[in-house]
């Protein structure tokens, strides 16, 4: 059995780097986008809502990152703080930033969309002078979202984190994370993922995402186990497919394939889900857990996240992930 050996007596369990930004979700659901008049704010990013799923499930975390010099700015950083993470590193950009500002529509329970405004946003103003050596060396694990690879500086910070990373023995896990929005061209997305991929132990994505760095390579294979493979040549131990409502497959380097089970639940809406499986998956594998078990742990997550509203805030607890593993046991989940 492939296990990830993560580094002790460190600080930090867990540091996320990249996006952080408001998610402003649609109250009125069940129609589109031109006919909503309200939302509610919360913080969003996949990297920032993955670290504050670790965060409630108990693990020591930190971020790093840029946020703009106004209310949003101070919003999230104090949002983080309230969640019990690090924010030593989330730096107030200065520059005349703004803050990335996600709008949801949710027309039905499987008919979701986001429209994002990424101009001139703070987090891509990550530079590499913001990652400290030995910020970076007191975690166990890193992730890096694949959108802070869309723009300079960001992607430099970035790329620097993960070589010192490597260094001093942490754990890196890769969020592919497409989002269209900031990136120039598919020849740019394909050969800044794939240079993220060949340094990640763990990379975490859906077909499609996969599909962006294999295009470089001729006609799709859109095969999985194929995929995982590529990256077991380089440093990955585990492949992570990740394919919405119809669960995850999971590869380890060791020849194992591990498919993941979808637990039932009342479905407000669609995102959100892949980043509360991943942030329950990761704990499990920081607990040593088996590969299966991180899976139904984090399909447990995701059903309770995709029956709320929101993202960041509806990240459940251990407990609250048990006690909904529990409830379905019977049901041969």
């Amino acid at each position: 059995m492939t296990t990830i050996s993560f580094p002790d007596h460190r600080s930090l369990d867990f540091i996320g780097l990249g996006r952080l930004c408001i998610d402003l979700n649609a109250n009125e659901i069940h129609r589109p986008m031109e006919d909503t008049v309200t939302f509610t704010k919360y913080v969003g990013g996949s990297p920032a809502n993955i670290t504050i799923a670790m965060a409630k499930l108990g693990l020591r975390t930190g971020f790093i990152g840029r946020v703009s010099d106004d209310a949003h700015g101070r919003f999230i950083t104090r949002y983080l703080q309230d969640a019990g993470i690090d924010t030593t590193h989330v730096i107030v950009d200065r520059s005349g930033s703004v803050t990335g500002l996600t709008f949801t529509e949710i027309k039905s329970p499987t008919d979701c969309s986001i429209l994002m405004y990424r101009d001139n946003v703070a987090d891509l103003k990550l530079e590499p002078g913001d990652v400290s050596e030995d910020y970076i060396q007191s975690a166990r694990a890193l992730l890096i979202s694949g959108t802070a690879l869309a723009k300079s500086p960001s992607r430099e910070a970035a790329f620097k984190a993960m070589e010192l990373a490597i260094r001093h023995g942490v754990v890196i896990v890769f969020d592919i994370d497409y989002r269209p929005y900031t990136w120039t061209s598919a020849d740019e997305i394909g050969t800044y993922y794939r240079l993220a991929a060949e340094k990640s132990d763990i990379i975490m994505g859906g077909r499609e995402e996969f599909d962006l760095i294999e295009a470089l390579d001729g006609p799709l294979m859109q095969d999985d186990e194929a995929t995982a493979k590529q990256w077991f040549k380089h440093r990955a131990k585990l492949v992570v497919v990740k394919r919405g409502g119809d669960g995850s497959t999971a590869f380890s380097a060791d020849g194992q394939k591990h498919i993941g089970a979808v637990f039932p639940a009342q479905v407000v809406k669609t995102f959100g889900a892949g980043d509360s499986f991943a942030g329950a998956f990761i704990y499990g594998l920081m607990q040593g857990w088996s590969i299966d078990r991180c899976q139904r742990f984090g399909s447990a997550s995701a059903s309770i996240v995709v029956s709320s509203h929101s993202c960041s805030d509806a990240m459940p607890t251990a407990s609250q992930i048990q006690e909904r593993i529990d409830r379905f046991v019977q049901q041969g989940i």
